[in-house]
């Protein structure tokens, strides 16, 4: 082989190690509104959350700690207040719903499960927080999406509702039943 054929050969693979490598390097990459994340906070969130990060793009609100997978709904919870990317953009979840929380223009399937939750969803801007208590854009707090899972079976094992037909609850354990007129009460299940 001449030397000018060792020469192309040698940066034909010459290119195509960079290649792999950059593409290699594009696929661990972890972009959090729109901006990718340093090898040093991948590896602290990890640790953090004893988990392995997929690469891909996400979405993250600071304040309640949801995230999700850009253009999706919300995909879990992690603590609120990390620095992670760039700012939540308000199409982050896809949106076209008209229901926004802290910002971000909710997927069809966020709003699907407040309905089953809340009932009806009445398009606006909101905040939430990392507790679910949330409210009117700048007013105060207004509802808690834990209580009403909790209500509806959604999730969150204690819950309690008072009506006009008396009390109820449960921890999760033991349920019980209060009567206020009649000073009745009844309890079923674990109660110590």
């Amino acid at each position: 082989m001449s030397n000018r054929c060792r020469f192309a050969f040698a940066s034909c693979a010459l290119l195509a190690l960079v290649a792999f490598v950059g593409a290699a390097e594009a696929q661990t990459k972890v972009i959090i509104n729109g901006e990718p994340l340093d090898q040093a906070t991948v590896g602290a969130l990890e640790q953090a959350y004893q988990t392995r990060l997929q690469p891909g793009r996400f979405w993250y609100d600071p304040v309640s700690g949801l995230w999700g997978w850009e253009k999706g709904p919300a995909g879990g919870q992690i603590a609120p207040g990390l620095r992670l990317g760039g700012r939540l953009k308000a199409d982050a979840s896809g949106g076209g719903t008209g229901v926004f929380f802290n910002g971000r223009e909710l997927h069809p399937q966020d709003v699907a499960w407040l309905q089953q939750i809340a009932g009806a969803v009445i398009p606006g801007r909101y905040w939430v927080n990392a507790i679910g208590v949330g409210g009117i854009e700048g007013e105060p707090p207004i509802f808690d999406l834990r209580a009403l899972a909790a209500q509806r079976g959604g999730g969150v094992r204690a819950w309690s509702h008072s009506g006009p037909g008396g009390h109820t609850g449960s921890d999760g354990n033991c349920s019980y039943y209060f009567d206020p007129q009649s000073g009745s009460s009844v309890m079923t299940g674990k109660c110590d």
